[in-house]
């Protein structure tokens, strides 16, 4: 049985998202279910399961949305009767299943990747295409935000250029520096630590003073 594209580009971009392939069919509490595919997640997603589902060829009944479900679901039962933690991710690659699959919620996140433009190789053929296969699975890969541009002119950009462009030349480099480390752990840090930081020069006069 040869794996469709579309399933080969979904595994490709998770294994460089840090999941690697389970064997198939999957042997859970005694009992084998058989799916296209099956990734574990690493690191802190070490308890995603995500179970590959090709629609589009239909192996192992996939065109039928109601004997999916059923498999599925059995699945389900028997990571509770083990008394799993895994979180199961299903992915249909292709067609979309009109029948059974929204009751699918339920038991386990669903997820559909359809119409995505596949080279020769079987990759997506350009950077659209990339783009849409990863947004289809933004779910499953880690979260990267982009750098925001930082324009002097109107001050726009990251919050801490913003507040390092706004302080005063020959600010106290302790106070930039108890607060800009503290912005890492919330408002209330920040606001902690600059009164902290201000207070100090009070702080060492009183301690200075004769009892």
């Amino acid at each position: 049985m040869s794996t469709a594209p579309l399933i080969q580009a979904i595994q490709k971009r998770l294994r460089a998202a840090g999941y690697h392939d389970l064997s198939t069919p999957l042997r859970i509490a005694g009992v084998e279910f058989a799916f296209t595919g099956a990734m574990r997640g690493s690191d802190g997603r070490a308890l995603d399961l995500v179970l590959l589902v090709d629609t589009t060829t239909g192996d192992f009944g996939d065109r039928d949305g109601a004997r999916v479900r059923q498999r599925v679901e059995a699945l389900s039962r028997a990571l509770d009767v083990t008394a799993s933690r895994y979180v199961v991710t299903l992915i249909l690659a292709g067609a979309a299943l009109a029948e059974g699959i929204e009751t699918l919620s339920e038991t386990c996140r669903v997820l559909q990747v359809e119409n995505i433009a596949l080279g020769q190789a079987g990759e997506p053929a350009d950077e659209t295409a990339e783009r849409q296969l990863d947004d289809r699975i933004r779910v499953l890969l880690p979260l990267t935000l982009p750098l925001a541009p930082t324009n002097p002119e109107n001050g726009s950009g990251p919050a801490m250029d913003q507040l390092i462009s706004a302080l005063q030349q020959g600010t106290d480099n302790a106070l930039l520096d108890a607060v800009v480390e503290a912005s890492a752990v919330g408002e209330a840090a920040v606001t902690e630590a600059a009164a902290e930081a201000v207070g100090q020069p009070f702080k060492a006069s009183s301690e200075g003073e004769p009892s």
